[in-house]
This record gives C-alpha cells, sequence and structure tokens, in this order.
C-alpha cells in the first residue's frame, strides 16, 4: 500500500511539473509570435507631383533616400507646374508638390490646398535660349529670334513656368508680339526640348538644366537675371494629405547635403536651408 501511495505523488508530482513546463513554453511561444509585430513599422507610400524638368535628378533622390527611409515609396508624377496644380485642385492624391515656379505654389497656399507653412524655396535655375547642334545660321542673343532667319521658336504655354519666364524675358525686351507671331507653343519644358533636338523649330526658351541633358542641342545665350523673374522651385506638403510627417521629412532630406550634391550634378542651385514662410 505504501509503494502505491509513493507512486501516486511521484505521478502527480510530474503532472504538475509538466503543466508548468507547457503553461511556460506556450508563454515563451506568445512572445515570439507578438514581439517582433509591435516593432514593425508599416510602409508609406508618398504621392509627389513635380515639375517635369526634375524628372532626371529626383530618379537619383530617390535612390539615395530609400537608404534613409526604406519604409517609404516615393511615387512620382511629372508635368507642367500649371497642370500639376490644376490636378491638386480637382482633388488628385498627393502629399509633396514640387513646382518649377513660386506662382503655382502661392496660389495653392492661398486656397489652403498646400499648407503655406510647409513650403521651402529648394531650387533655382537659369533661363536658356537653344538652337540644334551645328544649326546654322547660328544665334547670339535672345533678341536674334525676330529676325528673318528665324521661321520658328519653341516656347512654353501659358500652363508652363518656362513659358511665364520666356513672356516676361520678351515683354522686357519689348519684342514680344513679334515672338509669339512665331511661336510655337509646348505644353511642357521637356516639349520645347525635343522640338529643338529634333530640328522641328529653329531654337528654343528651356532651363539651363533641360539644355544640358541633351547632347543634340546647344546654348547660344544665358539670360540676364534682370530680364524675367528668378527661376526658383518651391515645395511644399499637400494639405489633404494622409502621411503629413512624412512628407515633412522627405522635405527636410531635399535641403541635406546628400540631395544638394545630387541637385547640383544636375545644374540645379540650392536655394538657402531656411524654411520659407508663405
Amino acid at each position: 500500500m505504501r509503494s502505491i501511495k509513493r507512486n501516486d505523488k511521484v505521478k502527480r508530482a510530474l503532472c504538475t511539473g509538466l503543466l508548468l513546463v507547457s503553461t511556460f513554453l506556450a508563454g515563451c511561444a506568445v512572445q515570439k509570435v507578438s514581439l517582433p509585430e509591435s516593432e514593425k513599422i508599416e510602409p508609406v507610400e508618398l504621392y509627389v507631383l513635380a515639375a517635369s524638368s526634375l524628372s532626371d535628378v529626383l530618379s537619383e533622390v530617390e535612390a539615395a533616400y530609400q537608404t534613409y527611409a526604406p519604409e517609404i515609396e516615393l511615387n512620382f508624377s511629372f508635368d507642367a507646374s500649371g497642370t500639376l496644380a490644376r490636378q491638386i485642385e480637382e482633388g488628385a492624391p498627393a502629399d509633396v508638390f514640387i513646382s518649377a515656379a513660386m506662382k503655382q505654389m502661392n496660389s495653392l497656399s492661398q486656397v489652403g490646398l498646400v499648407e503655406a507653412e510647409s513650403v521651402i524655396k529648394l531650387l533655382k535655375n537659369q533661363i536658356v535660349l537653344i538652337q540644334p547642334k551645328g544649326y546654322t545660321p547660328r544665334l547670339s542673343g535672345f533678341e536674334d529670334v525676330i529676325s528673318e532667319q528665324v521661321e520658328m521658336i519653341a516656347v512654353g504655354n501659358e500652363n508652363v513656368p518656362v513659358g511665364d519666364y520666356t513672356k516676361t524675358l520678351y515683354e522686357r525686351l519689348g519684342l514680344w508680339e513679334e515672338v509669339l507671331g512665331k511661336a510655337n507653343l509646348a505644353t511642357s519644358v521637356r516639349q520645347v526640348l525635343d522640338w529643338v533636338a529634333t530640328e522641328n523649330v529653329d531654337c528654343g526658351v528651356v532651363y539651363q538644366t533641360d539644355a544640358a541633358i541633351e547632347e543634340r542641342v546647344e546654348v547660344v545665350a544665358i539670360a540676364d537675371p534682370l530680364s524675367t523673374d528668378e527661376v526658383i522651385y518651391p515645395a511644399g506638403v499637400i494639405a489633404d494629405s494622409l502621411h503629413k510627417q512624412a512628407a515633412k521629412d522627405f522635405l527636410t532630406f531635399l535641403k541635406s547635403k546628400e540631395a544638394n550634391t545630387l541637385f547640383e550634378k544636375y545644374g540645379f542651385t540650392p536655394y538657402s536651408n531656411q524654411t520659407e514662410n508663405k
């Protein structure tokens, strides 16, 4: 009888021990599953609407940004700044807007579609007159486009910032009406560049950065800073953005030394690092 009681005690002890071990292991299993989930960073997709003249450099900026914020996916849409501003007005999904002129950014800020306090002056550029490479007769200045040797000049239309800069330049020269009479109006600065590169026009007005990436054109004149408005590229956060902090972090990166190096590589001049309130 005693041996039977002893065996019962042993069995009960073994069962109790096994139960405690099972409970402990179950707790460990729960911890192993839940802990990584609590630390996981949710991916964020940012929609960036940017001027077409930025398409080349922003592809490199995107790659550089991935090393800083791998959880952020940048989704770019490039077009004329006026077209992009209209898309924002119509409710297109967007988190960041980068324009090739202050005009579009200011108009969106004034009606509350861009957070005014987020707007920064990001880059500067220059206006240049270009011709097909090796084209004759060769022009020497902006005034030459009204001569008989030029039958057609490509300029941006009223929705394209480069078109506004071109109009201002020729209005100050007192030549706008004559230029307009032989102008072929483009929907983007890249279209102006393409028309000149393919010799569909005699000359065109683009940004210096665009001329630098096209081997089939050459710059014949650079606009005097006093002859047109300063070419400024502002950037801002869309008021309806679902990821405002991520959008602001991206703007901060655009002002970084690494981003500035990339912008300079493509011929842009970084603006001051001071955030501007509009």
